[in-house]
Formats: C-alpha cells, sequence, structure tokens
C-alpha cells in the first residue's frame, strides 16, 4: 500500500482507532447526498480487537498454504485478504495457472497442501471452472477451526518495538470494521511485502547489477526496473459471426508488434500483455490497470479487425480481468538472498525446507511498450533446486515472515521462485515453522541455528507431505521404521519394504521407493507391517501415488490442461482394509472407500498390536497397488 493512501487513512483515525473525522467537512453538496450524510463526528466505524498466535497477510496460494500449515499444526491463524477471493494471481480474479517444478516434465509436481487442493480441485471441479476453484480454497479455510478468515481486509497500518512487530491494523470496508490484531508471528504474504515495508524492515526494488553477486544473468547496472503486470481474458467461440469495435481508448498494434508474440489461440489470453516493470508496480496500479485494458482490448481488435486471423470470426470475449497479476514488487531482505547460482547449481542447505524448479524467467521492464524486444528470456532449469528457511523471514524482526514472491532473493533467483506452486510450498514451510517458533517462543534465526530444531520442523514438514530436497524420514516417533514388511505379492522392481526406505515419492535416482502388486478379480494385495514385541498404535498414515509426472492444474489454456486428468487419479488406491493384529486376531478393523488424496490420515482409539495390515481392494483405475509410505504413530494431537 502507497504512502499517500496509508496517511489518506490516518487522517480518518483509521491507524489509531481514533474517533472518525468527516472527510467531507466544509464540501458543497447537492441537498439529497447532504441529507444521506451521517452526523458529524459520528464514528460509525467498529474496532475489532483480536489475538493470536499467528497472522498471515495474503490470501493468495502462499498466505493460504502457510495458514493452513500453522493451524494444522495446532496454531490460532488469522488469515486476512484484502479482497473477497482467495487464491491471488491464480483466483478467478486473475486466472493465472499454477505453475511451478513440473514445468521439468519429470516427476517433481509439489506436493503437500497443495497437492491436496489441486487433487479436491480436479475432482469436484471436473468442468474446470475458476469460480468453482475459489470455493475448493474457501472450503479448505473454511472447515479449519483454527482458522478466523478476515476477507476484504486490508492491511495499512503496523506498530513494533525493536525487532518484535507488536501488532497490525486492518479495515473492512463491506463490514465497516477496523482490525487491531496482535500477534506472535507474523507472515508477509502480500506479494508486495507491504507488512516489512510499513514496519521498516529492509527490503530490495528492481534489478541488481552483475557485479553485486556475480550473476551473468543480471545487468550491467542496477536500476529499479523490474517485470511488468499482466492481464488475462477469456474467449468463446460461437456459432455465428461475433463483430468486435473497440473502445477508442485501446491501443492500436500492427503485424509487426506480434514478431516475438504468438497468437496461436484465443480462448485464454496472453501472458504477455505485460506492462508495470518501469513504472512503480503498486503505487502506479490504477494507471497500469487502464493501460493494460487498453493493451489488451487493442490486441483483441487486431485479432478481429486485422484480417491476419479470420479464424477469430466467431470468436467473442465473455471475461476480462480487472485485477491485475503481478510479478514482482518488494523482495524482503532475509538471512540468505539466493542468486543466481542457487538456482543453477543446487546444493543441499541445513535449513532447506522446499524446492523450485521454474525456469529462470526473465522479462523486459517495457512490456508491450516495446514490442521489438521478446517478451521473455527463459533459461531452463535441469533440475530442482532447494530453498533454504534463511530466505524466509526477516532479518530485521524475530517475528516476521515471508513466503511468495517476496522472499529473500535476488532479481535473477526471482524470474525463478516468483511462480505459485513455488510459492505455495514457501507458505507451507513458514506455517509450521511459525506454528513451531511460537509453541517455542522462539524466532526463525533461533531455529535454523538449532540443530534439534530444524530437524524437527523438517521432518514435519516431510511427514505432512512438503517434500525436501535431499530429507529422507527420520521420524523418531513412526513406529514403522522398526517393523518387518512383507506382503502377499509384489511386482520385481516395487519391494514391499520399499514404503519404510524413507523416501515417499520418485526423486530420479533409479528406484522405485513404492511398493506395488497387481490387482485383479480375484487378487486383493495385502502388505503387513509386523514387530515382534507389541506396540500401542492410534495413527496409520498412508502415502500413494497421485501420478506426479503429469500436470495437475486449473487453466482456461486447452494446451495447459492437454496433459491432465480433471478426475480421480488412476494410479491412486481407492479402496482398502486396514486391520491392527495382536496374537493372531484382528483388535481393529475399517474400510475406506472412495480415496482420491495422495497423504492419508487415518486415526482411531488407541490399540496393542503386533502388526498391521492394509489389503488393497480398489484403485481409481491403474491395475497395481501403489503405496510410497507408510507410517505408525501413539500420539496424541494432530500430526
Amino acid at each position: 500500500m502507497n504512502d499517500n493512501r496509508r496517511n489518506f487513512l490516518k487522517t480518518l483515525g483509521l491507524s489509531s482507532g481514533a474517533m472518525l473525522i468527516n472527510p467531507f467537512e466544509g464540501t458543497s453538496f447537492p441537498a439529497e447526498k447532504v441529507l444521506n450524510r451521517p452526523p458529524k463526528g459520528l464514528d460509525i466505524y467498529k474496532k475489532r480487537i483480536l489475538s493470536t498466535d499467528v497472522a498471515v497477510i495474503g490470501g493468495g496460494m502462499a498466505g493460504l498454504c502457510a495458514a493452513l500449515a500453522a493451524a494444522r499444526n495446532g496454531a490460532k491463524v488469522i488469515l486476512i485478504q484484502n479482497r473477497s477471493r482467495l487464491g491471488g494471481n491464480a483466483s478467478s480474479e486473475i486466472r493465472m495457472h499454477i505453475s511451478g517444478a513440473s514445468v521439468l516434465q519429470q516427476v517433481w509436481r509439489e506436493t503437500g497442501i497443495l497437492e491436496e487442493i489441486m487433487l479436491d480441485d480436479a475432482v469436484l471441479n471436473p468442468q474446470n471452472a475458476y469460480p468453482m476453484f475459489d470455493f475448493v480454497m474457501y472450503d479448505k479455510v473454511v472447515n479449519e477451526p483454527n482458522i478466523t478468515l478476515l476477507l476484504d481486509t486490508a492491511l495499512f497500518d503496523a506498530r513494533a518495538n525493536g525487532r518484535k512487530i507488536e501488532k497490525i491494523i486492518a479495515f473492512c470496508s463491506p463490514t465497516e470494521e477496523i482490525y487491531e490484531i496482535s500477534a506472535k508471528h507474523y507472515a508477509d504474504c502480500t506479494g508486495d511485502g507491504t507488512l516489512a515495508a510499513l514496519v521498516g524492515a529492509e527490503y530490495m526494488r528492481g534489478r541488481e547489477a552483475e557485479s553485486k553477486w556475480n550473476e551473468s544473468l543480471a545487468f550491467p547496472e542496477a536500476d529499479e526496473k523490474g517485470m511488468g503486470n499482466s492481464l488475462l481474458f477469456m474467449a468463446d467461440q460461437f456459432d455465428r459471426p461475433m463483430p468486435f469495435k473497440a473502445p477508442p481508448w485501446a491501443r492500436k498494434f500492427e503485424f509487426e508488434d506480434f514478431r516475438h508474440r504468438g497468437v496461436s489461440s484465443f480462448e485464454y489470453g496472453y501472458w504477455w500483455i505485460e506492462l508495470g516493470g518501469e513504472y512503480d508496480a503498486v503505487g502506479d496500479g490504477q494507471k497500469l490497470r487502464h493501460e493494460l485494458l487498453a493493451i489488451l482490448f487493442g490486441v483483441w481488435d487486431y485479432i478481429k479487425n486485422s484480417g491476419n486471423h479470420p479464424e477469430s470470426e466467431n470468436w467473442a470475449l465473455t471475461w476480462v480481468g480487472m485485477i491485475q497479476g503481478k510479478r514482482e514488487s518488494r523482495r524482503i531482505v532475509g538471512d540468505y538472498i539466493m542468486t543466481q547460482r542457487d538456482v543453477q547449481v543446487p546444493q543441499e542447505y541445513a535449513d532447506g525446507v522446499a524446492y523450485g524448479g521454474w525456469s529462470l524467467d526473465d522479462h523486459p521492464p517495457a512490456g508491450m511498450d516495446d514490442t521489438s524486444l521478446k517478451p521473455c528470456r527463459q533459461i531452463p532449469l535441469k533440475g530442482p533446486y532447494p530453498i533454504p528457511l534463511r530466505s524466509l523471514y526477516s532479518k530485521d524482526f524475530d517475528n516476521l515472515w515471508m513466503a511468495g514472491r517476496n522472499i529473500s532473493v535476488s532479481h535473477v533467483a526471482l524470474s525463478s521462485t516468483r511462480v505459485m506452486a513455488t510459492c505455495a510450498t514457501l507458505g507451507q514451510a513458514i506455517g509450521v515453522a511459525m506454528q513451531h517458533a511460537a509453541a517455542r517462543n522462539m524466532s526463525g534465526r533461533q531455529i535454523v541455528n538449532s540443530k534439534s530444531d530444524i530437524q524437527l520442523v523438517r521432518q514435519r514438514l516431510l511427514r505432512q507431505d512438503q517434500s525436501i530436497l535431499f530429507v529422507v524420514n527420520q521420524d523418531e516417533n513412526d513406529l514403522a521404521r522398526k517393523a518387518e514388511v512383507n506382503a502377499s505379492a509384489e511386482e520385481a522392481e516395487h519391494k514391499a519394504s520399499n514404503v519404510i526406505d524413507g523416501v515417499n515419492r520418485d526423486i530420479q535416482d533409479g528406484k522405485s521407493h513404492q511398493w506395488r502388486a497387481a490387482v485383479e478379480a480375484g487378487k486383493e494385495p495385502w502388505i503387513r507391517l509386523s514387530w515382534g514385541t507389541p506396540v500401542t498404535i492410534n495413527q496409520i498414515e498412508l502415502t500413494f501415488d497421485t501420478g506426479l509426472h503429469r500436470y495437475l492444474r486449473i487453466s482456461g489454456q486447452a494446451v495447459v490442461m492437454k496433459n491432465q486428468i480433471r478426475g480421480r487419479q488412476p494410479e491412486t488406491v481407492s479402496d482398502f482394509k486396514i486391520e491392527a493384529i495382536l496374537n493372531g486376531e484382528v483388535v481393529y478393523s475399517d474400510y475406506v472407500m472412495d480415496n482420491y488424496y495422495r497423504k492419508y490420515v487415518h486415526r482411531f482409539e488407541p490399540v496393542k498390536a503386533d502388526s498391521i495390515r492394509i489389503t488393497v481392494t480398489k484403485t481409481n483405475g491403474d491395475k497395481f497397488a501403489r503405496i510410497f509410505e507408510i507410517r505408525c504413530y501413539n500420539e496424541v494431537g494432530n500430526s
């Protein structure tokens, strides 16, 4: 939020909770408007004072996953979003598909909370409707009892004392409420680094010089320029000609303007309708929106009326974005600044908590103001790279975290880390870390500097299906690690023992890491974990195969949807029986049907058992039962 708006709100008394000053004092209005005006000095705004463990500011994919992760691990969370929809750039208001390491076209689709959300969307929203994806995300949040969700609520002020943020102040216009929120920890998931800027945390903007970090893809001299914003549109084909007349303020384009910008389909718009890298992406937002609309309608005018695309005759616009998708703004400085080398030459971090895999994908600041330039420079990566926790908290504040495009990276590194699937995993990482910090009165720096605490955070993330490079299951509480494993059947390269090898997915190391057995008529394969001495169990966790080699995302673009399955992923186990056995007798049994999740957690009253058996009776279409991991616990509370 820019300083002018902040100062304006302060004049209304919003930043202090003071009585509202009538902003229309001394202004002459027509009589009918004066009659509807409240009496002078009347404070119509309700002030709400709230306290919580974790406050997450921003409800995009990063903030959504941060809030869910912190809440599921036991923290009380307040999530504020300045619009009525969750999802940020992925919401129906902007409609950008969620991209990440799956662009490597290998097996590196992100898992964890993001995978859960996308599996829900594939099953519950097979029609690929963006407004329904909004409600898949909304449903996740409102079903979590530890989250208080405040939509249409904008952060505009904050208070800090020394190295601690003490409170934030937010305003909800539709309900005329001012929220004063105190938290133990704060997550800046605004994308713009708004909270960090308000409290004076150090941040970066623009492009650094090549010499600063010896980045070959940087520019000779530093500047304040960056990547721009985009507006998307959607169009449909009709059974008759659909003429189009551009508004008079639309820009005019010629054939030469599209030399570097392909117009190959009409249904989804174009990411290269971009502008803003030479503007203030935040402060110039109103102007940028109009200019982007002028470009968007100018591009559509060219498609429809230039004569160069006669196949567009029956096509018409059916939706036009009014909220810009942003690529770059402030980047908050953490204890570690990732640079080009961290992306291209992966190294193992003791505090690695997530990974990226998108290309180094930089866009020229001029955008559509200079169509002679290519709209992007993409340097593909050979594989994924880890992201450390040190890049996800502010070096200046002990309770300020960040996830999204505002993390501690150089401009060059940002060109890869900024995409939403990566941002979602960063959100899950800080959600778990913030809950850990709040419960133990720690800072992010203290967690990183404590081998035991960073180990606990990383193992908990791994258990909750956040894939972390170079990390395997070392959870001392996992009883399955001490079991012997056998099965009724197993494929040659997919042994039953793989379910306790510590790796819960394909990591391209030449090994399977999953048990696999045929499911056929009259054949219901089972896998059994056995202990020499009976153990007490009240929780069994299974990790299934959901086809991580495929894309799984929502998009309005046909080519993006081509390699997807909208529905249950066929490799996933659907129906299975869980049994706990003691001395040859079944002491607990339950039957699970219609599963489509990758991570399944089954809780029950504690029982003593010397073995557990999982019998697979049905998959969602594949001929093999596939299980990557089985974990067993005896514990109280959420996993």
